[in-house]
């Protein structure tokens, strides 16, 4: 027979689930998983890796379309939509069978099936429909009773389903069939300008469809710095994207192999129609049928309520990830696990400060931050210097042709702590990280400008912000 006993049972294999596994078992652990769909989650399957696979398809598409640019010919460039999706779909496949070799290296059990809790220590697993089971490993094991003196819960979150937009497999999207269409539409709306929206509605307005955006808040990327998100509209609209802020979608109208939507802004309404609409405003936490409210753990606006080391208010469960709160980032849910298992090793890790987690937004241009706003760091009272430093003042940008970008940071002005950085502009994302690792050492201005960047890069862009902000800069 099976063993059911085990150290840890982690609910849920996306990146959060799968991650705090492995470092479960690297700390000694016996640890299992349990999964009723994919091994990675949304992120791996339905998130993070295949849309970036389209939004490269769409960026290698943007260059040939713009070949002249750079003094070459690429004629008769066309999009073939089922090549472009099976493309996503086959680098999905190369990062499941990563995860399952590394479940297996680790010795990490795949419970099959959809887990409920009946007590701390205790959960029962059920079987779920066969037909939506994608990659789990031949020897999971199945339906069943098992024990864990640890359980974690990690079941991410699905798109947020909002009276009059719900979605319908055919006109209305979610991020499941935006990336699974093998015909491209000719005409798009989509509703919610944070990463998912403004992602899905970039790659489908560089392949070729007219896009037209809803937000119902005055800016567009509402979590993003207020002047970053301003150029990155500019330049969206540049590109022939429509963008209606301060407006709802009050209703939609659906046709045969149409949508036509009714847009209120400003005490006016107009109708648009489309082949199809994508409905992008947020996700919830899959926090229903786990047996939570049975056991009396404490959700909060909809998610769970964890402290400092991801611990609810019942003994021996815990949750990490979306499931857990905002910012629901998969790299937020890996760091919540690691320092969750770290804690019940009993290793005292530190907790996470969600004020050192970057967001990117894959678009083009692409978007970065991390830390505080201007607007923000001013409403906690602070007393700032903010330092910019435009894409078109540094050589590598001009050379590639991408000179189109801003690096904006904010200093405490009595202490010099990097308390925010925000960018627009080419592989900004791939740039991030250096000012993540600066305000997580406690670097201080003087440090940042002491630091030699490699010349030519795009890098360099980010010292310089620094420079401006102390009155130092030097190509601008």
């Amino acid at each position: 027979m099976a063993d059911t006993n085990f150290d840890i049972i982690i609910i849920g294999a996306g990146p959060g689930g799968y991650v705090t596994a492995i470092r479960a078992a690297q700390l000694g652990f016996k640890v299992a998983v349990v999964e009723r769909q994919f091994l990675g989650g949304i992120c791996n399957n339905w998130g993070c890796i295949p849309t970036k696979a389209l939004l490269r398809s769409a960026e290698i598409y943007h260059y040939m379309t713009h070949a002249k640019d750079y003094g070459l010919a690429a004629d008769n460039v066309k999009v073939d939509p089922a090549a472009v999706i099976q493309r996503s779909r086959n680098v999905v496949n190369r990062l499941n069978t990563g995860v399952g070799f590394l479940f297996k290296k680790n010795k990490i059990t795949t419970i099959r099936g959809e887990a409920t809790i009946d007590a701390p220590g205790k959960i029962t697993v059920k079987a779920y429909d066969s037909s939506l089971v994608a990659n789990l490993p031949k020897d999971a094991l199945g339906p069943g009773a098992y024990q864990a003196k640890h359980i974690i819960v990690a079941t991410g979150a699905r798109p947020r389903v909002l009276p009059g937009l719900e979605p319908d497999g055919k006109l209305v999207w979610t991020y499941f069939e935006a990336l699974a269409a093998t015909k491209f539409p000719k005409s798009l709306l989509v509703v919610g300008s944070g990463a998912i929206g403004i992602e899905f509605a970039s790659f489908y307005r560089t392949m070729g469809a007219e896009v037209t955006v809803v937000e119902v808040l005055p800016q567009i990327l509402p979590v993003e710095d207020a002047e970053i998100a301003g150029i990155a509209r500019k330049q969206f609209e540049k590109q022939g994207m429509k963008i209606i802020a301060g407006a709802k979608v009050a209703k939609l109208d659906k046709k045969a192999d149409s949508v036509t939507a009714t847009i209120e802004a400003d005490g006016k309404s107009k109708q648009i129609t489309v082949d199809r609409v994508i409905a992008a405003v947020g996700v919830v936490g899959n926090v229903e049928n786990i047996g939570l409210e049975k056991l009396g753990v404490k959700l909060e606006r909809g998610v769970i309520k964890i402290d400092d080391y991801c611990k609810t208010n019942v003994p021996g469960i815990y949750a990490i990830g979306d499931v857990a709160g905002p910012p629901m980032l998969a790299h937020k849910a890996e760091h919540e696990g690691i320092v969750c298992v770290e804690a019940i090793k009993g290793l005292h890790p530190h907790p996470m400060d969600k004020l050192k987690i970057p967001g990117c937004t894959y678009c083009h241009p692409q978007i970065a931050s991390v830390g505080l706003t201007e607007a923000a760091a001013k409403a906690k009272g602070l007393d700032i210097r903010v330092g910019r430093f435009p894409f078109m003042g540094n050589g590598k940008a001009i050379a590639q042709g991408e000179d189109q970008g801003l690096v904006k940071v904010i200093f405490d002005k009595k202490t010099g702590q990097l308390l925010g950085a925000h960018m627009v502009g080419s592989e900004v994302t791939e740039l991030i990280q250096g000012f993540v690792v600066a305000m997580n050492l406690e670097t201080t201005e003087e440090e940042l400008m002491h630091t030699i960047f490699p010349h030519p890069t795009i890098s360099e862009t980010m010292k310089e912000a620094v420079l401006d902000a102390y009155g130092r800069v030097l190509n601008m």
